[in-house]
């Protein structure tokens, strides 16, 4: 699934050929997305000038003087911009047409992804009102994980994917991140000290900006705006690695399911 670090790369692909770009029509080829796509998308869009495309967790935001479109990319969506007369595959399902021949594609072999229109006030919507703080927000740090976590008994890998908690923290961002602070994934987060919980939040904005970077990680099916694949699995250090060599002390990684995911780390760096 593209988290965080991939839809970023995807909004910065997209938006230089966005913003200030007239959508001329909403091509709907496929309408039973996730939720289903219906008028109001286009009635939104269609003669406006996009202002803004902005990120929040995983869901893009497309903004114009009446509101905002969200998308979102399911598990293995992705969005490209394209000639508006370029050849439609079988799982390219929308079509947002520009100004100036090209248009903005959503192609979804999955079909859980969605193209929704969220108003003039797009963080009340049901599906983002509720959501964490971003990883990068001033707000987010060690207090407020340690107040987050005051009497939880679940593993703190769960609790920092818990979008409810922070945003964007996915399968294998976690992972990492926990490595390069040194905490067993399956310790309490109740259980987690202030200081190391400082730690955590430094690595968590460490990996995910080495992922953004690195264009996002390719593991079956993401491409970035432009049909380039990510790169950020080649700097992997314990993900998908059960095993391997620990690139700090060499001890063989583990893997353990937690809730109902792989988690991957090094018996011997992470307590």
């Amino acid at each position: 699934m593209p988290e965080l670090p991939e839809v970023e790369t995807t909004r910065r692909g997209i938006a230089p050929h966005l913003l200030g770009r007239r959508v001329l029509d909403v091509v709907v080829r496929e309408p039973r997305l996730r939720w289903p796509v219906t008028a109001a998308l286009a009635e939104g869009l269609c003669g406006q000038t996009v202002t803004a495309v902005t990120r929040r967790g995983k869901y893009l935001l497309l903004g114009n003087d009446r509101g905002h479109a969200l998308l979102h990319l399911g598990m293995s969506g992705s969005l490209r911009i394209l000639p508006a007369d370029a050849p439609v595959g079988r799982h390219d399902h929308l079509d947002l047409v520009l100004e100036g021949g090209r248009c903005l594609r959503l192609t979804d072999p999955r079909r859980f992804g969605a193209a929704l229109w969220a108003g003039p006030a797009p963080f009340e919507h049901p599906l983002l009102r509720a959501l964490g703080p971003e990883p990068f927000d001033a707000r987010f740090d060690a207090a407020y994980l340690r107040t987050q976590a005051q009497g939880r008994r679940a593993a703190v890998k769960t609790f920092i994917m818990d979008s409810h908690v922070v945003v964007g923290v996915g399968n294998i961002y976690a992972s990492e991140a926990l490595f390069l602070a040194g905490i067993h994934p399956q310790r309490a987060a109740g259980r987690v000290s202030h200081e190391r919980y400082g730690a955590l939040v430094e690595a968590i904005r460490e990996v995910l900006t080495q992922a953004i970077e690195a264009g996002g990680t390719t593991l079956r099916d993401f491409v970035g705006s432009e049909g380039r694949p990510g790169y950020f699995r080649q700097s992997l250090r314990v993900y998908e690695r059960a095993g391997a060599p620990c690139r700090r002390c060499g001890t063989p990684l583990r893997a353990v399911r937690l809730g109902q995911r792989s988690s991957y780390y090094c018996p011997h760096c992470q307590r």
